[in-house]
């Protein structure tokens, strides 16, 4: 049994009692949730997903629960059965997807077997017409008769969609902002985009997407650091710029949103690394020559050196420098070395020289802070490497001292430092 009067994260464990009208209460909760489920399930074993109250009680079900999948999926096959105008060419990505009908998984592999055994020959493909769901239908007379019938008015068929698209598209908002790490509501909304670009115009589409985007930045200003919405944010970029969308770069734009987000919170990680997969798209679309790259890596250098003027125990901001340093000290498989190409070997041993300089400075009020020890450590190492030679007499002395300070500030961690300082040949303590 736990601990009561342990801790996790910081956080107290305390006892929960319930009272009888609490339990009484939660099972409550459950039973409508069993019976709302027994309702779907049993709709869906008819597989008439087109009707209306089907879709309603995969929206009451997804309200309780969120995480449960198969609703999701069930929710999909109510729209391309019934809420949209038309199947679109991707929703025959569904067939792969889980059946929530155990009768229709057993009718569908009796069909099978019993068209494998069955000596007739098969109708030819081109006998096979489009049904009204997405299926095929191998009835000649029947696909004459369904294409005598009046057609939708195009138009008006996009005007139904796009409704559609927005009225699922706000379904989802509450439940993101009650789960916004929930895996299958961020795919969900990913999958009903794609259908605002297979079944609207392109211009139409694009806005779609683009308030879309507009509101990735908003759950980031309500969680800077969830990286789902980080995710799902470069999904939305990536697709924007596509030719689907008759797109073209963001690499601007999106790198000043990495300015504003880091000078929001500095410990931001995903901020700081998107800011990396930008650089060398960034550099190339500017078409900037040596200097202006050497001018760029010098600002990203300074900016980082102020950050951690500030908060050297963040582990961010050394992750972001470290990513910097490693354009030096590996330039030819490195994404930053786009912006080091052209610096000589001389002049990159006088940018690491003069960072380890500047590191050690922070030492005079940050001497409990580990991460500085860790880079000095590293950083020092690299430079004996990248001039092919032994550390000298006084960075041995300086590394075994910093070696020291990490076995006292991070003792859990001791068979690293005894692994390092073996490979670095240091004497023990």
């Amino acid at each position: 049994m736990a601990d009561q009067g342990g801790s996790q994260h910081g956080i107290a464990r305390t006892s929960r009692v319930r009272t009888d009208e609490q339990r009484q209460r939660d099972l409550d909760r459950i039973a409508k949730y069993r019976d709302l489920e027994g309702q779907m399930r049993a709709l869906a074993d008819a597989g008439d997903y087109a009707r209306p109250d089907l879709l309603a009680l995969t929206s009451r079900l997804l309200r309780l629960n969120p995480e449960y999948y198969t609703i999701w999926n069930a929710r999909r096959r109510c729209l391309i059965s019934g809420s949209f105008s038309r199947p679109s060419p991707g929703s025959s990505c569904l067939t792969a997807c889980s059946s929530t009908s155990r009768t229709a998984t057993t009718a569908a592999s009796s069909t099978t077997s019993s068209s494998s055994s069955s000596a007739a020959t098969p109708p030819a493909p081109a006998s096979q017409t489009a049904g009204t769901t997405g299926t095929t239908t191998e009835n000649p007379a029947a696909a004459e008769q369904n294409t005598s019938q009046p057609q939708p008015d195009p138009a008006d068929a996009e005007a139904r969609d796009l409704a559609t698209i927005q009225s699922e598209l706000s379904f989802t908002i509450p439940l993101l902002l009650e789960s916004p790490k929930c895996y299958w509501i961020w795919s969900y909304r990913q999958w009903i985009l794609e259908q605002a670009i297979s079944r609207l115009a392109p211009s139409r589409a694009r806005r779609v997407w683009e308030e879309e985007l507009g509101l990735a930045s908003k759950m980031l200003g309500k969680d800077r650091r969830n990286f789902h919405a980080w995710g799902y944010r470069r999904h939305l970029v990536a697709r924007l710029e596509s030719p689907d969308l008759a797109g073209s770069s963001l690499t601007e734009p999106e790198f000043a949103y990495t300015d504003k987000m880091i000078a929001t919170d500095l410990s931001n990680f995903s901020a700081w690394h998107r800011r990396s997969r930008l650089i060398p798209r960034l550099l190339e679309e500017r078409g900037a020559d040596d200097e202006a790259r050497r001018a760029f890596f010098d600002y990203e250098l300074t900016q980082i050196g102020e950050a951690l003027n500030v908060g050297p125990e963040d582990q961010s901001l050394w992750y972001y420098h470290q990513f910097l340093i490693s354009s030096l000290t590996t330039p030819a498989t490195h994404p930053a070395a786009a912006m080091t190409s052209s610096l000589s070997q001389q002049e990159r041993v006088e940018y690491l020289s003069r960072e380890i300089a500047e590191i050690k400075e922070l030492l005079d009020d940050y001497g409990d802070v580990k991460l500085v020890y860790e880079a000095l450590f590293e950083y020092t190492r690299a430079l004996c490497e990248m001039e092919g030679r032994e550390a000298t007499v006084g960075e041995r002395g300086d590394l075994e001292r910093w070696l020291g300070r990490l076995r006292k500030l991070d003792p859990m961690r001791r068979g690293r430092w005894e692994d390092l300082r073996r490979e670095c040949g240091l004497s023990a303590e």
